[in-house]
């Protein structure tokens, strides 16, 4: 199966996240306003309302919304995985993808836990990349160093994913162990991955400024008829600032620019959805068909961890649980 078929095959978890994805954003939306008109009828404090709503929303989110659409992500890693190292994939994908997800993570507990742990061992060796360009010193230091954190926290996402990729593939060990495989994996081998940045840099740049640019204009122009809510905004942060002595940009209390400011969220929102969701699996299954082609031919052994045991506290723990 070449890249488009592993793709198409697996395109139903991104459907199904999408329908998540879009419901979380309707709650979101929901549980905010909510929270800002019965402040502001109530106690004339709309902006603390607003700011109580977003926090129950992103509640309701974790609690209930995000673990279902995590499952169809790692279903679909799984199912990835198999298209891309045995070239054939079941009639049944969806069902093949959770009962594969569910053998390997028994609970959503473990499955969290797996994939907070990889993504802290990749976080915690980036981060000491990006200190070491802040080391530099100055004002070119700090630039270098912000710039090599922005770079690392999109490899570290696709990294994350084909580790657990590789944690789906190696079901004849430990997930501990294929854990620590995973992440040695790019240390072995990464001239060969990093190959494949570019197109992930180029894909994300191309989405952002086309759903992106899409829906900032789509979104402007529906805010752009209830002018009247966003000048109550305005007036709830003036008031906050003038309450709480604190200084407020002049653009926030201007009722135009909140509304520029909104549209802007709305299309970075609404595009960070459609990427993930349609984009990025596409680019994600070229960068794990050579990452598990590498693992494949050159399988991390016992002594190869010690390439990371010095470079992360998180991998050096998980490696020493192993003995």
């Amino acid at each position: 199966m070449d890249n488009m078929a592993v793709y198409k095959k697996t395109i139903g978890f991104s459907l199904r996240r999408l329908g998540w994805d879009f419901l979380s954003l309707l709650i979101l939306a929901a549980a905010s306003g909510a929270g800002f008109l019965i402040a502001d009828k109530t106690t004339d404090k709309g902006l603390i309302g607003l700011a109580i709503g977003l926090v129950i929303g992103i509640v309701i989110l974790v609690v209930i919304v995000r673990w279902t659409s995590y499952q169809y992500k790692a279903g679909q890693i799984a199912m990835m995985t198999r298209g891309v190292t045995e070239g054939s994939l079941p009639d049944d994908v969806i069902g093949e993808g959770k009962k594969i997800v569910r053998q390997r993570f028994t609970t959503v507990a473990v499955f969290f836990a797996a994939t907070s742990l990889i993504k802290g061992i990749f976080n915690e060796i980036g981060r000491a990349v990006t200190n070491l360009g802040e080391s530099l010193g100055g004002d070119t230091g700090k630039t270098i160093g912000s710039t090599i954190s922005s770079v690392i926290s999109v490899v570290v996402a696709y990294l994350c994913d084909c580790c657990l990729g590789w944690v789906f593939y190696r079901s004849d060990v430990k997930a501990t162990k294929a854990t620590c495989e995973g992440a040695v994996l790019f240390f072995k081998h990464w001239k060969t991955l990093a190959k494949n940045m570019a197109r992930v840099f180029v894909f994300g740049l191309a989405s952002l400024i086309l759903i992106g640019g899409v829906f900032f204009g789509i979104s402007f122009l529906i805010f752009s008829r209830f002018p009247a809510w966003f000048e109550r905004l305005s007036n709830e942060i003036v008031e906050f600032g003038v309450r709480n002595e604190t200084e407020i940009s002049e653009f926030m209390k201007d009722p135009k620019m909140l509304i520029i400011v909104a549209a802007a969220l709305t299309g970075v929102i609404i595009w960070s959805i459609l990427h993930s969701v349609f984009i990025r699996p596409f680019v994600l299954v070229g960068v794990l068909r050579n990452y598990m082609a590498s693992g494949i031919s050159d399988i991390p052994s016992e002594d190869s961890f010690a390439l990371l045991d010095g470079k992360s506290k998180k991998f050096r723990k998980l490696h020493a649980e192993m003995a």
